[in-house]
This record gives C-alpha cells, sequence and structure tokens, in this order.
C-alpha cells in the first residue's frame, strides 16, 4: 500500500511504502476508531540505581571523618555506576 498526497505548500508529493499487514491493521484501527496501543516496558534500572545509592550513601557517610567528607561521599554515592564502570573496564584491560 502506498500513501499519496501533498505537501501543505502544494508543491511537493510525498510517497510512503508502507507492507500489507501493517497497512491492514493501521486500516482495522482507523475503523474502529482506536488508537494504537503503545507497548511499555515496566522493568526500570532506577530501583536497581536507588539501592546502590542508599547502600553507597550509607557507607561514604559512616566512613567520613568530618562534614565535607560526608558532603563529598554523597557526591560520589550519586555517580557510583561510573566508578563502578570505570573500574571494571581498568581491570579487563578495556
Amino acid at each position: 500500500m502506498a500513501a499519496k498526497g501533498k505537501s501543505k505548500s502544494g508543491n511537493k508529493k510525498i510517497e510512503i511504502s508502507i507492507p500489507n499487514g501493517i497497512a491492514k491493521k493501521i486500516e482495522k484501527g482507523m475503523d474502529k476508531g482506536c488508537k494504537p496501543k503503545v507497548e511499555k516496558c515496566n522493568f526500570s534500572g532506577g530501583c536497581l540505581y536507588g539501592l546502590g545509592f542508599i547502600g553507597a550513601a550509607v557507607y561514604y557517610v559512616s566512613t567520613a571523618t568530618g562534614f565535607w567528607n560526608g558532603v563529598w561521599g554523597l557526591i560520589k554515592a550519586l555517580v557510583w555506576p561510573a566508578f563502578l564502570t570505570f573500574y571494571a573496564m581498568k581491570f579487563l584491560g578495556m
């Protein structure tokens, strides 16, 4: 199926090729007045990052010898994946 039409200026023609199977699904959905479904991924790495942040923050703050060392520990806890990646790649010789 090919969709043809003119641009807003009316000067150029636009042609788009859509495979038949997809075109039939689109037409079927439009006939029913349905919106296309959007697939969502329910797993997020944010939970793992959050737990890692809490663990790193507790570690760095508990080992801090002063106030500014504790603040620096919170900053390091925010970017712990960067440290992990850096030292893992260094260890693997990449």
